[in-house]
């Protein structure tokens, strides 16, 4: 129960701040030899994360609804933004959901040795630098583009390895794409939804499948509940956070984990 509250917790916080959260659970797990709580806790993880979203962002996803039916009576010509907005989501969420089907078990096996996580968050460390500093960052939300969803909905392929967040390189892309951090955030959040539910309910089919042992019902729900309290606090801060401060803090963040990860190989 403690492991699930923990890793719960953890789940909640690095699924939206750009450190990576998959890249967290299998730091934290490796270093304190735990052994995987198996396929209903990933459901858990994923649906708590999921309803955190969709509770944050519900308002704007009844908009997005309305403007995606609404723009099936008229003409692309004539869609006002929300209309726009949704086919853009829509539009983003291809390449992931294209790279989730092809390479999600290839991304799991093979890229989840440590050194592996270490190398991807030293380069999703940079991609958080060049954001920073050639980012012109002047558009905000309302300003969003096609060309937007397209770029964000790329890089967040690039995400299904580890180390890589999600979040770290959707909002990178983002702000280079010039958006401001705050408006690159939220579209990084919204296009992220389908994406989270997608998995969640991928998983669940199979855990229909496999069915769910009564002993992991308690830690499926502590799961759950911590993963997504926690990242509903967590995406409202942190888009409070990007209004007027700078992503320089997690790239410290992220190449002290490198250091810690280098160390611990060092002395296995």
């Amino acid at each position: 129960m403690f492991r699930a509250a923990l890793l719960g917790i953890v789940q909640g916080l690095t699924e939206f701040i750009p450190v990576s959260s998959s890249g967290h659970l299998i730091i934290i797990s490796r270093l304190l030899g735990w052994t995987d709580l198996g396929l209903s806790f990933d459901v858990a993880l994923h649906m708590g994360t999921l309803v955190a979203l969709l509770i944050f962002f519900r308002k704007d996803w009844l908009r997005l609804l309305k403007g995606l039916v609404s723009s099936l009576r008229r003409k692309p010509s004539r869609w006002d933004f929300q209309e726009r907005l949704a086919w853009y989501i829509i539009v983003g969420t291809i390449p992931a959901a294209l790279a989730g089907y092809f390479l999600e078990k290839y991304a799991r096996d093979t890229f989840r040795a440590l050194w592996v996580v270490a190398l991807t968050l030293l380069l999703g460390s940079l991609v958080l630098v060049a954001a920073e500093r050639w980012g012109s960052m002047k558009r905000e939300f309302s300003k969003v583009e096609l060309a937007d969803a397209g770029g964000v909905g790329l890089s967040q392929a690039v995400a299904l390895f580890p180390g890589v967040s999600r979040s770290g390189i959707t909002i990178s892309t983002g702000m280079l794409l010039g958006m401001k951090r705050e408006a690159a955030a939220r579209f990084s959040f919204l296009l992220a939804t389908p994406i989270v539910g997608g998995a969640g309910v991928y998983e669940m089919t199979k855990l229909a499948g496999e069915g769910m042992p009564g002993s992991m019902v308690k830690v499926f729900a502590v799961g759950f509940l911590t993963s997504g309290l926690v990242g509903f606090f967590t995406i409202k801060y942190l888009l409070r956070y990007l209004e007027s401060r700078s992503m320089y803090p997690f790239v410290w963040y992220r190449l002290a984990l490198v250091v810690l990860i280098i160390v611990y190989l060092a002395i296995q």
